[in-house]
């Protein structure tokens, strides 16, 4: 007999339907399984068999063909457990009372036929939605994440008995759904780090309110203990809620990296990743022979911070560049291309030499170790950066005064609104961020009065800007305009645009190549 159920699979963060066939026919007593399969979906012949007997179901000793198709997809993971013992079901003449041809099913199982939860859930029930399934049968552990699935039946199972039951219509499951309300009740951030922690740096606060409230990349160059991580630490307090659709997205790429939590499946606030200097340029990108996001990827719609920014290898920073142009990470193997979204704000920090005190007399460093320290950073990378922030050291009457700083949350309402008057600008663009602006879009949403067009022209040809350069100083004073709510970009605009994308640039060697 023949009997096809609907599985699925995750190709980058997308999941694709894949259809699981089965056949069991007179012929010696074998288990064959074809389809482009990886090591861990072969063994779950093993598996499912032992799963089968365990839990009930006697297996005939005939011979049992599984496909899965189609088989220019690689499939990988141990979702195919559920779907190939079911499709074995149907064979021995388990009926369904249901339409199977719109149900999708996925899931692990035990040796005891227990089912197990499985990475990437979500992205396999949104491809099974796009393809016109309408109910899925999951893990009982997976119920909330595949439940973010809007329109979707979420049937949660916890051992092969219970789904064949559901199926043969003689066990009642009711299905689960998300309640969005509820995700738009936990979206206020509630961590203990705040803004008023940080005293004194008035200039490097200003700065990294403006970088939030645009999306905009930022260098912090100073010396050590001057606050550069402690300010890095506590910008995910004053950025912009995440909205639904990109929660959904996060979480997407949570779930095929296993690190959604069991409680909280969807991520509610935006990611704050800050890797070692060692890792890798697979490890910051993505990689190895079957392609996972790296942390460019998981700081989507969040902060990628870089601590000791010279210190990591410079093939390694190097990578980052096209991420950072394109918004996303195209890996490409001989039997596939995978594309992971990357829109992250790059936040750095770096001292400003080796051992860190320089310009202070305690500085040891030669001033070719200060050039050769610096260099690591090329002119291409700093050209990707909008703002570049000479962090001073505190004072010592900053740090003992009585006079209560700014908190995070006076300052993410300042954000918010400058992130509400982008969002209405860009409204039939996709976008939400001046930083998103590219190509004929910068035209068409910046323009200059005459004052303002002769001084950023006065600059261009001082400085020997790059076209990208300056498109990214007209982004960065159409920033500073939102924040302060005008619709025009005025000169103090550019003015405080050209000091954030300049400052701590002169003792680079970069300032030319801006």
């Amino acid at each position: 007999m023949y009997s096809c159920v609907t599985g699925g699979t995750v190709t980058g963060i997308d999941g694709a339907v894949v259809n699981v066939e089965a056949d069991v026919s007179d012929g010696l007593p074998m288990f064959v399984m074809v389809g482009y399969l990886s090591s861990s979906v072969r063994e779950a012949g093993e598996r499912v068999r032992t799963a089968l007997k365990n839990s009930g179901y006697h297996m005939p000793p005939k011979r049992v063909t599984i496909n899965i198709s189609p088989a220019n997809i690689r499939k990988d993971g141990t979702g195919f457990d559920l779907p190939i013992a079911v499709a074995i079901l149907l064979c021995m003449g388990i009926t369904p009372h249901i339409n199977m041809d719109r149900l999708m099913i996925a899931g692990e199982m035990g040796l005891d036929g227990i089912i197990k939860p499985v990475p990437g859930i979500l992205s396999m029930i949104h491809g099974g939605k796009l393809q016109g399934c309408d109910t899925c049968i999951v893990p009982y552990e997976n119920v909330n994440e595949a439940s973010l699935v809007k329109d979707m039946r979420v049937i949660g199972v916890k051992s092969l008995a219970q789904a064949v039951k559901y199926i043969q219509g003689t066990e009642n499951i009711q299905p689960v759904f998300f309640d969005e309300n509820k995700f738009r009740k936990e979206t206020v951030y509630s961590g203990q780090l705040d803004f008023a922690d940080v005293k004194g740096q008035e200039v490097l606060k200003r700065g990294m309110e403006i970088a939030v409230s645009g999306f905009h990349n930022v260098l912090m160059r100073g010396a050590a203990g001057a606050g550069k991580s402690m300010i890095a630490k506590r910008l995910p307090t004053i950025m912009p809620s995440l909205t639904f659709g990109e929660s959904v997205e996060l979480t997407k790429i949570y779930s095929i990296s296993g690190m959604t939590g069991d409680s909280d499946v969807l991520v509610t606030k935006r990611p704050f990743r800050s890797p070692h200097h060692t890792i890798t340029a697979k490890g910051l990108t993505g990689g190895g022979m079957y392609p996972k996001p790296g942390e460019v990827s998981l700081a989507h719609k969040g902060i990628l911070f870089l601590d000791e920014l010279p210190e990591f290898n410079k093939n390694v920073i190097e990578v980052l560049r096209q991420p950072m142009e394109d918004r996303r990470v195209l890996i490409s193997r001989v039997n596939a291309a995978y594309v992971f979204p990357s829109d992250f704000m790059l936040v750095a920090a770096m001292n400003p030499c080796p051992c860190g005190f320089y310009p202070d007399r305690r500085c040891t460093c030669t001033e070719i170790m200060r050039k050769k320290y610096q260099a690591k950073i090329s002119g291409p990378l700093m050209d990707r950066i909008d703002i570049c922030i000479d962090v001073k050291a505190v004072e010592y009457e900053n740090l003992f005064h009585d006079r209560q700083e700014e908190c995070s949350e006076k300052i993410r309402e300042r954000v918010e609104r400058a992130r509400a008057m982008q969002a209405k600008r860009y409204e039939a663009e996709g976008i939400l961020f001046n930083s998103q602006l590219e190509g004929a879009m910068v035209r068409k949403y910046i323009s200059l009065g005459e004052q303002e067009e002769a001084l950023i022209k006065k600059h261009f040809i001082e400085r020997g800007m790059s076209a990208r350069g300056l498109n990214r100083i007209l982004k960065l004073s159409r920033t500073i305009a939102d924040s302060f709510g005008s619709t025009k970009i005025k000169r103090e605009h550019i003015m405080e645009a050209l000091f954030f994308k300049n400052a701590g640039m002169q003792d680079m060697g970069v300032a030319a190549s801006d």
